[in-house]
């Protein structure tokens, strides 16, 4: 795995963006977009020999980092090497669904309260982690051209907007996450911290070696109905460079034909 080189020295008033769970979807577009608009880009994965990931590595220059982001000494070091081996994060990502297999479609009767633990720690808990890193190396940043120190995004789901049943470990979990960035933006807003949580309410579909966009549940993606992480990472950037008379807190992505 590729990781740190010491004493690397690097330019200043380059965007340093870090990615927080590596993925084929949302994680990869981001890393993909992030680096061809000029950005220094890490990503961080409990295994950071994902192959999708080893080819941002060698397609987009893209430094890799393991990290079990509910592991508070993991994530302190992870933002010690990204600092060392890139600069201070302008833009940090947080995209962990959090959910453990065991969890899955549990009747509140029947979940194993362990695996709710579990997901809680994967998800919301590792998100205060990874805020908390964030926040602390923004809050000494030196403010942009718009006054702005960095952005911190949260990735959710359409289980923070309402509770779905057979799904209330995840459900907390969502919630946990939304009223994490809410305190986090009234707090670090007003510091030139922009703090953005991005439900997204569909299935996303993410490109397949034939062209196809498709997930592993919900199958094929036809006429535009799964959300295109390609998409979502174009909204991510975006807002990255809102400018702060006109933040965003909360944007709400959904396909077009998505009933809700």
């Amino acid at each position: 795995m590729t990781q740190s080189d010491e004493g690397a020295t690097q330019p200043s008033g380059q965007d340093v963006a870090l990615i927080v769970g590596g993925g084929p979807g949302i994680s990869s577009s981001c890393a993909r977009l992030f680096a061809k608009n000029g950005m220094r880009v890490a990503i961080a994965a409990r295994n950071p020999d994902k192959p999708v990931l080893l080819n941002l590595e060698k397609t987009h220059g893209v430094r890799r980092y393991a990290c079990d982001a509910s592991d508070p000494a993991a994530v302190e070091l992870l933002f010690q090497n990204v600092v060392r081996d890139l600069g201070a994060p302008t833009l940090v990502v947080h995209n962990i669904d959090g959910r453990v297999p065991e969890i899955f479609r549990k009747q509140i009767t029947e979940a194993d309260p362990s695996a709710a633990l579990a997901t809680l720690r994967n998800s919301a808990f590792s998100a205060f982690l990874v805020g908390q890193q964030a926040a602390r190396l923004m809050r000494e940043n030196k403010p942009n051209a718009n006054g702005a120190r960095g952005t911190i995004i949260f990735t959710n789901a359409s289980a923070a907007l309402k509770g779905f049943p057979l799904s209330g470990a995840f459900a907390m979990a969502c919630q946990a996450k939304a009223g994490l960035a809410q305190s986090m933006a009234r707090e670090l807003m007003p510091q030139g911290i922009h703090i953005t949580n991005v439900p997204i309410d569909a299935a996303i579909g993410w490109k397949q070696e034939d062209g196809s966009r498709a997930h592993r549940l919900a199958g094929t993606s036809v006429d535009d109905n799964m959300a295109d992480p390609d998409r979502i990472a174009e909204t991510y950037l975006q807002l990255h460079r809102q400018h702060r008379s006109t933040w965003a807190f909360e944007v709400v992505l959904r396909p077009w034909v998505e009933k809700w």
